[in-house]
């Protein structure tokens, strides 16, 4: 009798080869990261952490807001930049009419609701009307969006639309929003609810990855579906559990630099995992299936009766509302609103950062999404410091940042390309290959 362990896939090179080019965005950002800190030389841990721990609670909404549309086979959806836009208009009227704190944000998320899900069903048609070419689509509808955006808050707020003149949001003329909005109480009224210390946070985030390995490993262990490079990942997830849980317990005993990092905001990061909950049951519900089985193949999904251009549009009302959200979130958070440029670079951030995290046109997971939110804003702040070691000057990192965002999304969408060419002409070969009729008995 046969030992089934030996019949367990290993870890040759040709996977090991694989999995370096499967993941060799997010490999080649955690390398820059690691080497900022070589170079980056006196570079405060708390104000690291403590920017890092901001940043990836103001981003993250956005980017989980993409995963949906890959799903759904839409691609990459730089089409969110409508929703902020719908974000931005409920927070315009919100500040316009004095509401303040809490319910002043939630009412701008009430309001973002049915302008998100108007946007994104209009959105959801252009992408039926051009399928195949939806990234395309969306570059240009964020365009075009803009372009509306710009004239009704430029010139028909004030001019079509009659606005009160003494108004701290309306231009001295009568006609226009100002350029910059102070969002007044409403800043950091989410983020204020609830903190705890970073320390805490720590503990709490490595029991979750510990909790996560063990509960894995005892899952696949009873269905035996696991594989050597499965135990492996899992147990390099348990002992980073382990060891970011022992350096809270640490930080909280003997106060390293790690306890002066700011609080983190629990009912922010509380949106998050519902967000992330939400993004991983949909997927096991009927409308989950159905994204999946129109992102495969829409002709086969079809076939089996499911109507494939509602539910691209049910998946692209999604992903708007949920970027609206996202984006009164990041809004909130920073306290300011930049009328006419916050907006314009969410979809393009939010889609480097889910393709650093390893997700590809086709496939997207809530960790991709996290890893990838975690890594590209860790780029973010190393990037001046990197560029002062380096040239002397911090203006140059200012510009490799762009240049990285810029570089992700290309050489991520090249590898799919080149990946998938590369399927299909092992697919001709295989096709073409001579059939050998099997031996008559």
């Amino acid at each position: 009798m046969s030992n089934p362990l030996k019949n367990k896939p290993g870890l040759d090179g040709a996977k090991i080869r694989a999995w370096l080019l499967e993941n060799i965005v997010t490999l080649i950002f955690l390398v820059f990261v690691l080497v900022g800190f070589v170079l980056a030389d006196g570079m405060p841990m708390a104000f690291f952490f403590g920017d890092l721990s901001l940043r990836i609670f103001r981003n993250a909404f956005l980017v989980l807001s993409l995963i949906i549309p890959v799903v759904a086979g839409l691609g990459l959806n730089f089409g969110i930049v409508v929703g902020a836009m719908a974000g931005q208009m409920a927070i315009i009227l919100v500040r316009y009419y004095n509401f303040e704190g809490l319910s002043g944000l939630l009412l701008a998320a009430l309001i973002a609701l049915p302008l998100a899900s108007l946007f994104g069903y209009l959105t959801g048609l252009l992408y039926n009307r051009t399928k195949g070419q939806e990234m395309i689509a969306s570059l240009i509808v964020g365009f075009f969006a803009n372009g509306i955006y710009q004239f009704i808050l430029l010139f028909a707020v004030g001019g079509i639309i009659p606005v009160s003149t003494d108004n701290q949001l309306i231009l001295a003329n009568g006609v226009g929003v100002r350029s910059a909005v102070d969002l007044g109480t409403l800043k950091n009224s989410l983020d204020r609810i609830l903190t705890i210390s970073f320390p805490i946070t720590l503990i709490l985030l490595g029991l979750g990855l510990a909790g996560y390995a063990v509960f894995r490993f005892l899952r696949q262990r009873k269905s035996q579906a696991m594989d050597r490079s499965q135990y492996i990942t899992l147990g390099l997830t348990l002992v980073g559990g382990v060891g970011i849980m022992a350096a809270g317990v640490i930080s909280t005993v003997t106060m390293t630099v790690l306890s002066l990092v700011s609080p983190t905001p629990v009912v922010t990061g509380l949106l998050i995992a519902l967000l992330c909950a939400f993004t991983y049951f949909i997927s096991r519900t009927k409308m989950g299936q159905d994204f999946r089985s129109v992102g495969q193949s829409q002709h086969i999904a079809e076939i089996s009766g499911i109507n494939v251009n509602r539910t691209r549009i049910i998946a692209t009302i999604m992903s708007t509302v949920l970027a609206s959200w996202g984006h009164i979130i990041y809004m909130q958070n920073m306290g300011t609103l930049a009328t006419y440029d916050t907006h314009r670079q969410i979809g393009l951030f939010s889609v480097a950062a889910l393709l650093v995290g390893g997700a590809t046109t086709s496939k997207a997971t809530i960790k991709q999404a996290l890893i990838g939110t975690l890594l590209f804003n860790a780029m973010f702040i190393m990037s001046p410091e990197i560029g002062k070691a380096l040239f002397s000057s911090t203006l140059l990192g200012e510009y490799f940042r762009t240049f990285m965002v810029y570089g992700v999304i290309g050489v991520a969408l090249g590898l799919y390309v080149w990946k998938s060419l590369k399927k299909s002409a092992l697919k001709v070969e295989d096709d073409d290959a001579p059939k050998v009729d099997s031996p008559q008995a």
